[in-house]
């Protein structure tokens, strides 16, 4: 479901390990469409990119109040491996999604997931699992309702 409204969301995943991106995906599209929220989906290879994408649309006004998503919903997983490459992505892309939301005044759920191994990915992945792609969409939406609020309570 691509619609695009005022009400609308741009979800960035990583794809780098595609099973866990797609049911990472679906999480989070079950709950938007449950809660009949329009969003766009966009892919980026891995969970590092995510904020530059995130980056590229605010400075494009695809992302923002005035563009055609309002929230964005981060989602990825990067698993732990032989080299240190898993410390730096996890270390990094927190707070270069965390610096852009408090920026640019943008609400952002944070899907990406950081484990140990694939089997504790996919239980923190899968719907029946800890569906946390759920819980980042919920947290972006959240956000959103916040944002009305305090924008409506400001025009009284």
């Amino acid at each position: 479901m691509t619609r695009k409204g005022p009400r609308s969301v741009l979800i960035i995943e990583a794809r780098f390990y595609e099973d866990i991106a797609a049911e990472l995906a679906r999480g989070a599209t079950e709950e938007l469409e449950a809660q009949h929220i329009a969003y766009e989906r966009l892919a980026v290879p891995g969970s590092l990119e995510i904020a530059l994408a995130l980056s590229l649309a605010l400075a494009n006004g695809f992302v923002g109040r005035a563009g055609r998503h309002r929230g964005c919903i981060a989602l990825g997983c990067v698993i732990r491996g032989e080299t240190s490459h898993y410390d730096i992505v996890a270390r990094e892309s927190a707070p270069g999604l965390h610096q852009l939301a408090v920026q640019h005044a943008v609400p952002i759920g944070f899907g990406i997931l950081t484990c140990e191994s694939r089997e504790q990915a996919w239980e923190r992945a899968s719907v029946e699992g800890r569906n946390k792609d759920r819980d980042a969409a919920r947290a972006c939406l959240t956000l959103m309702q916040l944002e009305q609020h305090f924008s409506s309570a400001s025009r009284r």
